[in-house]
Formats: C-alpha cells, structure tokens, sequence
C-alpha cells in the first residue's frame, strides 16, 4: 500500500527507469510507455516519476499512426465527480469481455477486468471459457484479502450469468458481500470497468499495431498494458503493486 499519510504515490524504489542505452525516436512518441496519453505523460515528468525521461511538455501532434489506429472513439464517457469510496476494496468493478475472434497463444478468448473503486488499480485474468469465471474469482478474493489485509465489501458487475449464478450469490454471502449489478443493456452503470475495458483493449491494439505483432498476442498485450497503466496511476494514492 502507498504511504496514506504522507500521500507518497512512487518511492524511488518504484520509479519505472529507462534504460541509459535507449534512444528516443521522436521526442514525442514514447513507445515504451505502452503509448499513454499524453496528460498522464506530463504528470509523470512533472512529478520526476520515471528516470531517463525527457523534462518536456509532450504534445500530441497526432503523428503516431499507432495511436490513431488503437485509439478512435466516438464519445468520451463522463467521470462520477463525487465518490463515496474511502479505502481500497471497498467497491470492485468487474466485467468479462470476449470471446475474441482470435484466440491467444494459450488458448484464451475471454479476459476478466477487476478494477478498484477507490484506487483504480486494475487486475486482469485471461480465460477459455465463462465458467471459469467464479473459480477465478473466489480465489482473487481469497488472495487480495489476505495479502492487503482488508475485506472487499461490495463487487459490482452486469447481469451477465459468469457473475450472477448461484456459485458466486453463495460465496458473496458467506463472506457478507454486496452485489450490485447494472440492469440489462445499460452499459453506462458500469462505466468504471467498461472504460478499463475500453482502454485496455485500446493500448492492447495499439502495442500489436505499432509492433506488427499476430493478433495472437493480444492476452500479452492486455497483460502489459494492464501492468503499465497500474504504475501510472498519477492521480490519488493506490495500492502498491508490489503487496500483490
């Protein structure tokens, strides 16, 4: 966990280091940052977060052809202005998406996003089939309490049935959590996992685009993304990738 009371986000010890060895191809495209955007880019020079990066303001000149490829959308979704949330675990969001046309080099097609309410840390795990969904769940339950030292106390998802089946009703209620689910075909209340979908699966297209990779990457792409955008998290304290 990061330091609460002295609002520490990275100790020096976390800091992502750039290789001395590395040579920027354009000032403004920073490929090994998994193309983040360029607001959270500033916060990380601003904050001296990341050793061996430039000290500019970046720019987006649009000229990263992978960006544009991984990054189109039609409509930005409005983040909630006031949370309720105090602490880590208090609210998880979930979503499963899939099943993908391509299949991973494991043989996956579906991945399942957890994401902390409070923090915004985010876990990813990558599946066959849906009915593994409430096995891999239980048991991230079961770890993520032990290992932080505190209890998820509601989990919030869609009606899908991976989430709403009597395995999941039973443990949620042995273990006194509340399940929240958002009704049929309104994507919109569960905005917090359906952006993290939406942005993994960006930053995942984008990396296989600008690296010529087979679509079969694409669990190792989501897998990286996933790790990278957990260790710039810029904007509130969060969980310490390193307790997990």
């Amino acid at each position: 966990m990061c330091d609460k009371k002295n609002k520490v986000l990275f100790t020096d010890s976390e800091c992502l280091v750039l290789s001395p060895e590395f040579k920027l191809p354009d000032e403004n495209q920073v490929y090994m940052l998994g193309h983040v955007n360029f607001k959270n880019l500033n916060k990380l020079v601003k904050g001296n977060l990341v050793r061996g990066l430039p000290s500019k303001i970046f720019q987006n000149d649009h000229t990263c052809v992978a960006c544009q490829k991984g990054k189109q959308h039609k409509a930005s979704c409005k983040a909630k202005t006031v949370s309720t949330i105090s602490h880590s675990l208090q609210l998880l969001h979930m979503d499963l998406f899939g099943p993908t046309s391509v299949r991973s080099l494991n043989h996956k097609t579906y991945c399942l996003v957890i994401t902390d309410d409070f923090s915004r840390f985010s876990w990813v795990f990558f599946l066959r089939t849906k009915d593994e969904t409430s096995a891999i769940l239980k048991d991230f339950i079961r770890q993520i309490e032990n290992q932080l030292n505190q209890k998820v106390k509601t989990i919030r998802s869609d009606n899908g049935t991976e989430f709403k089946n009597r395995d999941v009703i039973e443990f949620c209620g042995l273990k006194g959590i509340k399940r929240e689910y958002s009704n049929a075909r309104t994507p919109q209340q569960n905005g917090v996992a359906e952006r993290k979908n939406r942005t993994l699966i960006e930053a995942a297209r984008t990396m296989l685009a600008d690296s010529f990779l087979p679509n079969t990457f694409w669990a190792e792409a989501v897998s990286t993304a996933c790790y990278v955008l957990n260790r710039v998290l810029v904007t509130k304290p969060h969980i310490d990738p390193y307790d997990f």
